[in-house]
């Protein structure tokens, strides 16, 4: 391999210990109709680890993205934006170890000189060239490097290979991320399939990290748009882990129309709703993985927040409690310190009645009408707490406002993590 990396050497994802909550293997994924991918190691950052996924989509494939609201949004998430606008991707390109934000103008030209390269490979326009970034924030990315390998990742573009593409997008993540899903559009059987990375710096407001969606349906950007805005919001945008937005956060949508269904032209069409549902599945567990490998995660932790004025103010009550650092360090600690819960709920900000709020651990009774519940025994929720699978109901007395939000606990590995993430 002609490329080399003459910088810092960070160790193969295999080197860092697995994730306790991590699911027990990485799902088979077949082909799907118009789609191939490719992965290697470019050496951009690596030493001995694929860092490098490229796939290409078939002639008339439609795109759809959410990307984050950083005000420090990296190259790659500016150029992807106006791409997807024009509604066609013929071809993604990722790269891990380096975020390529913060890197001024070397940053665009690398992202240009990129889609410039892939596009020729596979005569389509630059502008139907995505792309994403994840990694080290303000140090500059080397378009040679990526330009040297991008030939011979087309030469190896396959249907099959999804885990090392997973694996490709990987940083501190633990473990490759992904999923798939069928559904049916109207009596036309279709396939969804997906991978993520993300494991810190989760905080969504849009989306959260990366993650790759494909689809062999025949769907119009609008729809296409639609649909993956609405499974967002339940999903990606119901994850934290440490409360930071990263510059890269991207998920993209690609649907390659080789499914002979009747044309839909509308979100509402009846004959989506099995695909919605297929769609809204997929992105929830691909979600919950990045739960499941937050830095130094210990527990997994579902918020069910009830009885809100709003579903808007439900999320920001469930928030509140996912992201508060007392909350998760009670929770790591295996401590059932049910006020915490209630300094979360009202520093909220939203409408909350404390003479009527409830909260359960697990279906155990903590807190009822505003004050420990009659029956509650410490000794039995401190048992409960010691599961890896934590799960918290609270009712705020208002209205029905509802929503579901998951989190992962707080422990010292967090700190060791972050501590060396660039050393």
């Amino acid at each position: 391999h002609p490329m080399s990396y003459n910088q810092r050497v960070i160790p193969a994802m295999a080197n860092i210990p697995r994730s306790p909550l991590a699911p027990k293997s990485f799902p088979r994924i077949p082909p799907v109709d118009g789609v191939r991918i490719s992965s290697l190691a470019a050496g951009l950052r690596y030493s001995g680890r694929r860092d490098l996924f490229v796939a290409e989509t078939a002639p008339g494939t439609s795109v759809a993205g959410i990307f984050t609201k950083s005000k420090t949004a990296s190259a790659p998430v500016e150029w992807s934006q106006r791409a997807v606008r024009r509604g066609r991707g013929r071809c993604l390109v990722v790269n891990a170890g380096n975020a390529n934000a913060f890197t001024g103008r070397s940053g665009r030209e690398t992202v240009a000189a990129t889609a410039h390269c892939l596009g020729e490979l596979s005569r389509c326009a630059p502008d139907q060239v995505l792309m994403a970034s994840t990694g080290v924030i303000g140090e500059p990315l080397s378009s040679e490097q990526i330009i040297a390998a991008l030939p011979i990742a087309y030469r190896g573009l396959k249907a099959s290979g999804w885990r090392h593409a997973a694996e490709a997008i990987c940083t501190t993540d633990t473990f490759p991320k992904g999923a798939v899903r069928t559904a049916v559009v109207g009596r036309t059987p279709v396939r969804l399939v997906g991978i993520a990375k993300g494991s810190g710096m989760i905080a969504p407001d849009m989306a959260t990290m990366l993650a790759f969606l494909f689809t062999d349906a025949a769907l119009p950007r609008p729809v296409l748009r639609k649909l993956l805005r609405d499974a967002n919001e339940e999903t990606f945008n119901a994850i934290t882990v440490d409360g930071d937005t990263s510059t890269s956060d991207t998920v993209l949508l690609f649907a390659t129309g080789s499914a002979p269904h009747r044309a839909v032209t509308s979100s509402n069409n009846p004959h989506l709703r099995g695909f919605r549902t297929a769609l809204t599945d997929l992105m929830r567990d691909l979600a919950q993985q990045i739960v499941r490998d937050g830095e130094g995660a210990s527990k997994f932790i579902e918020v069910n927040v009830r009885g809100a004025e709003s579903n808007a103010a439900a999320r920001r009550i469930a928030m509140a409690i996912a992201n508060s650092p007392l909350v998760k360090t009670a929770i790591a600690g295996e401590d059932p310190n049910w006020g915490r819960i209630v300094m979360a709920i009202g520093k909220a900000g939203e409408a909350a009645d404390r003479d009527r709020l409830a909260i359960d651990f697990g279906g155990i009774t903590v807190a009822r009408e505003g004050m420990q519940a009659p029956n509650y025994v410490e000794k039995r929720a401190a048992r409960y707490m010691k599961q890896r699978e934590i799960e918290i109901t609270v009712d705020v007395g208002i209205g029905r406002g509802r929503f579901t939000a998951w989190t992962c606990d707080l422990t010292h590995g967090y700190i060791s993590i972050n501590a060396d993430y660039r050393t």
